[in-house]
């Protein structure tokens, strides 16, 4: 490998409140077996955990470090924002509490510019969850498996091939100016719709399960359900804004919502026969635990964790406002 063949490669990151991870996030994307130039931009919102003061110290110390302020803390401004800032033409997305593999941007540059020719304009692979605590390893568990998240391959992996969407990823950077960035009327699902984009405009979205990311899940049951409800209620967004775009695998939490509230409601008022459907799903969850937890901790908290994150996604999608869009976002340029 070498720098002609391989080259610069801007790493964008949104950062907000991630001290725990960020270091590490940083780590990973500058020790790449990757010849070309990496810059990593910070995209740095209001935080409030010393985020802000560990990353100047983190500039003192590697000047391949750089940062812009993103004063209303949200992602998709963040994003576009570092976008701006980019000094190069192939754009790395990753998250302030996610790791790169080390062999990740040299097989994702590879692999885009082997397939430019093709249309294709964005690479990801696998959302690798791993946790460290038993709640963290429960929902990692959770979020590797079709009962829990459902057939996506960006969380379950499968084999390479086009796809809708993929987990972060690797852009063209000429591509994502020209479908104007990220939407900043978003506060989730920002990948999806822009991939979306992305591919009306006739780019192609290619998954690869070699390509993987290690994802640090939430630490407690309230902000997974927090996580989960806002991921229901923009994945309805974006279903509004394109139509078309719901499959059942979106539609299952919020019928699982829909059919499990109506029968503890009929169970209450007529018959404990109405009951039934709820005792099959919770019956499912902890038959489910049992199979797919790899320690009697994990088995006895998945079905508590797989049951949260059903319900919050599909609470979310149901009681999503039409008016949720936030005007007037700026766009990605430069």
């Amino acid at each position: 490998m070498n720098s002609v063949t391989y080259p610069g490669v801007s790493v964008i990151m949104p950062v907000l409140n991630e001290f725990n991870h960020l270091q590490s996030a940083v780590k990973a994307a500058l020790t790449q077996d990757y010849p070309g130039e990496i810059e990593v931009i910070l995209a740095l919102g209001p935080s409030r955990d010393g985020t802000q003061e560990l990353v100047h110290q983190m500039m003192d110390k590697e000047p391949r470090i750089k940062s812009v302020e993103n004063p209303t803390g949200r992602t998709a401004n963040a994003l576009n924002l570092a976008i701006k800032h980019s000094r190069f033409d192939y754009i790395v997305r990753i998250d302030g509490h996610s790791e790169i593999e080390g062999s990740y941007i040299a097989r994702a540059i590879t692999l885009l510019r082997e397939r430019e020719s093709d249309g294709v304009v964005n690479v990801g692979g696998v959302m690798a969850a791993e946790g460290v605590t038993l709640f963290e390893k429960s929902v990692a568990r959770a979020m590797r498996s079709p009962l829990g998240v459902g057939s996506s391959r960006f969380h379950l992996g499968g084999e390479a091939g086009e796809s809708d969407t993929v987990y972060l990823g690797v852009f063209k950077k000429s591509a994502l100016l020209a479908v104007g960035g990220f939407d900043e009327r978003y506060t989730r699902a920002q990948d999806w719709e822009l991939n979306h984009r992305l591919r009306l405009n006739g780019g192609k979205i290619w998954f690869d399960p070699a390509l993987k990311v290690i994802y640090r899940p939430r630490s407690d049951l309230r902000s997974l359900a927090k996580q989960y409800f806002q991921y229901g209620r923009w994945r309805r967004v974006v279903s509004r804004q394109h139509l078309g775009t719901v499959n059942f695998r979106y539609l299952a939490p919020p019928l699982a919502v829909a059919i499990n509230t109506l029968s503890l409601v009929l169970a209450s008022s007529n018959s404990l026969l109405f009951i039934a459907p709820v005792a099959i799903y919770l019956t499912s969850m902890i038959l489910g635990g049992i199979v797919i937890g790899k320690s009697w901790g994990e088995r006895a908290l998945l079905p508590l964790v797989m049951t949260t994150m059903h319900h919050s996604w599909g609470f979310g999608f149901l009681t999503s406002p039409k008016r949720l869009l936030v005007q007037g976002g700026m766009k990605a340029n430069g």
